[in-house]
């Protein structure tokens, strides 16, 4: 059985990397280290730029350094996608709706060919 993912694997990297989370609050321009550590301990998700920066930072990328977060949004994108072709699909085959069904379903067929669905 597979293991259940993190949220996020910030202090893995961190670690990897020798840095202390006071030296990574500093090359992200933070004053104290108190924003990694609540990162590390899945108490706050970093903002965009944080991200971004943790990203070039590691050189992982985001998907990669949030995977578990990652994982959970796919999965309720994927479920959403689905309930949304299911409603389209009972409105009518107008040219924009039928385009829009062929949009979702070509994503959620790619997806499927990657192992993602």
């Amino acid at each position: 059985m597979p293991s259940a993912k993190l949220p996020n694997y910030i202090r893995t990297h961190r670690k990897r990397a020798h840095l202390t989370q006071h030296e990574v609050a500093f090359l992200l321009g933070s004053k104290t280290s108190a924003s990694i550590c609540r990162h590390e301990r899945f108490q706050q998700t970093p903002n965009l730029q944080t991200l971004l920066a943790y990203e070039i930072l590691f050189g992982t990328p985001v998907r990669n350094l949030f995977s578990g977060v990652h994982h959970d949004v796919e999965h309720k994108l994927m479920r959403r996608i689905r309930l949304l072709i299911g409603k389209l699909a009972k409105s009518g085959h107008r040219r924009v709706t039928a385009h829009k069904l062929e949009v979702l379903n070509a994503f959620l067929r790619e997806r499927a060919s990657l192992g993602q669905a």
